[in-house]
């Protein structure tokens, strides 16, 4: 398994990112201090992360503490006991209901490993993960940043992340997925540290914590 670095780590990372890459280093000097979003790695991890897709945070957490409720112990075989009609008295819409039974049948059998990911280079991991219905490459990207602790993962399409390296950059329009990607090689091997710092630099000028970037430049 691999474990997530500490706060102290992740502060001397993000310096270093930053003394190495000026524009990033915009980000650096406005942005709080950064932890590791931890979540628990495995089934219910990946399910966790099926249940958030594409739904407010506050409505992927309400929606999950009813699986949780629902469901007693979160793993293949409850889900499948569940079956598709009974996740959906849980608050998943018909095809995350579906995502998640096809996930619950493909542990179970064995199809895939969830708990033996770790033994797997980050390329391997993530073809098993998008192997999977329903997982997506970022979904698949966010797995294994934030339930396995990768740190050379960079969620490209993450619209959050594309407009904090626009304000970066100072750019007219945000990068597209393959222009996030191919900016985002600049930062390895630590491209999972640039991503924490770009999140928590977006979140604190979205709630006024710290000024646009790019509506208050000299």
């Amino acid at each position: 398994m691999i474990v997530a670095p500490s706060d102290e780590v992740l502060a001397q990372l993000r310096a270093a990112l930053a003394a190495r890459d000026g524009r990033l280093a915009r980000a650096h000097a406005a942005a709080p201090a950064i932890s590791w979003r931890r979540r628990e790695n495995g089934f219910p991890g990946l399910l966790w992360m099926i249940v958030g897709q594409q739904v407010s945070t506050a409505s992927a957490a309400a929606i999950w503490g009813r699986v949780e409720s629902g469901l007693g112990v979160v793993s293949p075989e409850t889900v499948l006991a569940r079956g598709i009609e009974g996740m959906r008295t849980l608050g998943l819409s018909l095809p995350k209901a579906r995502y998640a039974v096809a996930l619950a049948e493909a542990q179970a059998s064995g199809a895939v490993d969830l708990d033996g990911l770790g033994r797997l280079t980050d390329a391997e991991a993530s073809e098993v993960l998008l192997s999977l219905k329903g997982v997506g490459r970022w979904t698949a990207e966010t797995y294994l940043m934030f339930c396995e602790g990768r740190m050379d993962v960079f969620p490209g399409g993450d619209i959050a992340l594309q407009e904090a390296m626009r304000w970066a950059d100072r750019l007219d329009r945000r990068p597209s997925q393959d222009e996030a990607y191919a900016r985002a090689e600049a930062w390895g091997p630590h491209r999972s540290v640039a991503a924490h710092l770009l999140w928590a630099w977006y979140g604190a000028v979205r709630r006024g914590e710290t000024l646009h970037p790019l509506r208050n430049t000299a």
